[in-house]
C-alpha cells in the first residue's frame, strides 16, 4: 500500500510552495494557513505573507496590526496571534531558529499534536505521525471502520495505523520517507478519496482499501456531528464627520480582538435598535440615534448564522465625558476610507467599507 501510495504521489503531487522550499519555517506557516482553510484560498496568502516576513524574526518583530491585516479574510484570526506569539517564543528561547525537538516544537503557542507532527516530518523527514482531516478519512476507509472517528477509541486507532504505516529506514530520500508518505496520504485525501463519492476508479491502493472492498466508501468514515448552528442577529453603525467615520479596536475577550470595526453589538447587549443606541451611547458619552438601514449582510462564523443590520447612525456629544473636538473614549477613533484600507477588519467590516466608498459615498456625509 505504501509502494503504491508514493508512486501515485510521485506522478500526481500538485506543485505548492512549501514543497518547493520545506523549511520548517514555511511547512509552520503553511500548516497553520490551511487549518479550516482551503490550500487555493491559501496561495496568494502565503505567498505574501512569506514575502512581508521572510524570516521568524521578521514575524516576531510585525506590528500586530499589520500583521492582522495581512490575515485579513483567512478568518480564524487567533492562528495569526498564535503564530506572533510562537515567532516571539522563538527569538526568546531558541535565537530566532525553529526549534529542533518534536517537544520543544509542541510547546509553541497554536502548535498542537498534529501540527508538530507535520512540520518534523515534512521539513526534517522525521517519523512522527500525523492525522487531520484528509488522513483521518482516508485510514478510515483503508481499514473499514465504521466507528464514527472523532470519537475516543476511534482516534486511538487512527493514531496507531498512522505510526504504524510511516516507513522507518533511516533515508535522505524524503520522497520514500516519513515526509513522502505523510504528504502523500493527505493529498490522496484531497485529490481522490473526497468525502462524497471518492475516486476509487482512480485511486492507487483502492484494491487494497477495506471499504472499497466492502462497498462503504460512502459510509465510511461513520457519521461526523456536525456544528449545530446558531442564528444571531447583530447592528452595526456608521457615523460619519467630515469624510471620516467612527471605528474602534476590537477589546481582548471579543471575537475578532484587536481588529478594527465599526460600532457592532448584538444580544445581550443590543436586542434591537433602541437597546443598540443605549449600548452604544454608554460606550461613547453623549446620544446617539439610529438611522436608515444601508443594508443587511448575511454570513457565518464558528458556530453561528449572523444577520448584520448595517444602520447609518448620528452621536450627538451634550456631555461632559468627551468634547466635540476633544479626545476620543478609549480604543475609538475617526478613520477616513483610505485609512481604513490599510487596518485590519473583518471580512463584514471590510464589505461596509466597499459600500462607503461606491459613488454614492457624498450622500452619507449628507445624510
Amino acid at each position: 500500500m505504501r509502494k503504491r501510495l508514493l508512486t501515485w504521489f510521485s506522478d500526481n503531487a500538485r506543485d505548492l510552495p512549501w514543497r518547493r522550499d520545506h523549511s520548517p519555517y514555511r511547512v509552520w506557516i503553511s500548516e497553520i494557513m490551511c487549518q479550516q482553510t482551503q490550500v487555493a484560498t491559501v496561495l496568494p496568502y502565503f505567498e505574501r505573507f512569506l514575502s512581508t516576513y521572510p524570516t521568524i524574526r521578521d514575524l516576531a518583530d510585525a506590528d500586530e496590526s499589520q500583521l492582522m491585516r495581512m490575515w485579513e479574510g483567512l478568518g480564524y484570526y487567533r492562528r495569526a496571534r498564535s503564530l506572533h506569539a510562537a515567532a516571539k517564543k522563538m527569538v526568546e528561547e531558541h535565537d530566532g531558529e525553529f526549534p529542533e525537538s518534536f517537544d520543544d516544537v509542541l510547546a509553541l503557542p497554536g502548535i498542537g499534536r498534529y501540527t508538530a507532527g507535520a512540520i518534523q516530518s515534512i521539513s526534517r523527514n522525521q517519523a512522527f505521525p500525523i492525522l487531520e482531516g484528509n488522513t483521518q478519512r482516508v485510514f478510515s476507509r483503508w481499514i473499514g471502520l465504521t466507528v464514527p472517528p472523532t470519537e475516543k477509541v476511534a482516534q486511538a486507532r487512527l493514531w496507531e495505523l498512522s505510526d504504524k504505516m510511516l516507513p522507518r529506514r533511516k533515508s535522505d530520500d524524503r520522497s520514500n520517507g516519513p515526509a513522502g508518505f505523510n504528504q502523500a496520504a493527505m493529498e490522496l485525501g484531497a485529490l481522490i478519496c473526497s468525502p462524497r463519492s471518492p475516486k476509487c476508479g482512480e485511486c492507487p491502493v483502492a484494491t487494497i482499501c477495506h471499504a472499497n472492498q466492502m462497498g462503504l466508501q460512502d459510509e465510511i468514515p461513520g457519521k461526523i456531528s456536525k456544528v449545530q448552528y446558531e442564528s444571531r442577529t447583530e447592528i452595526a453603525v456608521v457615523i460619519s464627520r467630515d469624510d471620516r467615520y467612527l471605528v474602534r479596536t476590537i477589546p481582548e475577550g471579543v471575537r475578532f480582538a484587536g481588529m478594527i470595526d465599526f460600532p457592532r453589538a448584538g444580544p445581550p447587549e443590543a436586542d434591537d435598535v433602541v437597546g443598540m443606541e443605549s449600548w452604544l451611547a454608554g460606550q461613547l458619552g453623549g446620544d446617539v440615534k439610529l438611522g436608515m438601514r444601508l443594508k443587511t449582510i448575511k454570513h457565518a462564523v464558528t458556530r453561528y448564522r449572523m444577520t448584520l443590520h448595517v444602520h447609518l447612525g448620528e452621536w450627538n456629544v451634550n456631555s461632559d465625558r468627551v468634547a466635540e473636538d476633544g479626545p476620543m473614549p478609549d480604543s475609538w477613533q475617526w478613520a477616513t476610507v483610505d485609512e481604513l484600507a490599510d487596518m485590519p477588519m473583518s471580512v463584514t467590516g471590510r464589505r461596509i467599507v466597499r459600500l462607503l466608498d461606491r459613488p454614492q459615498r457624498s450622500l452619507f456625509s449628507e445624510l
